[in-house]
């Protein structure tokens, strides 16, 4: 094995079900079934070289998630709080909003 010694990736059955669910889900985010992909791929001893060939996808981003999940488990495939101004809207109004666009006629 080359390069920094790795934590070994585990998963526990659970685990691997939740993941592959998550891979295979229609609604799921696409980044967050690549995140899944790529832990599934790294679970056992395999180098991050390899998973970054076989998912087609940079070494940096499989070690990224690799780290994230042995660290968090599977809260670590989650993204992160993004900076910036805290949100003013509420999600009730947006809700209320939305409703009242669909069940209304407009006034021609």
């Amino acid at each position: 094995m080359s390069g920094r010694p790795k934590t070994e990736l585990v998963l526990s059955d659970s685990e691997r079900e939740q993941l592959k669910a998550l891979t295979m889900r229609r609604k799921t985010a696409q980044a967050l079934a690549l995140r899944a992909r790529i832990v599934l791929a790294c679970a056992g001893n395999v180098d991050n070289k390899d998973v970054s060939a076989k998912l087609r996808i940079i070494q940096q981003t499989v070690s990224k998630w690799r780290v994230g999940f042995v660290a968090y488990r599977l809260d670590g495939l989650l993204d992160a709080p993004r900076p910036g101004a805290p949100r003013t809207i509420e999600d009730s109004h947006v809700d209320a909003v939305i409703a009242k666009t669909l069940e209304s006629v407009p006034i021609l």
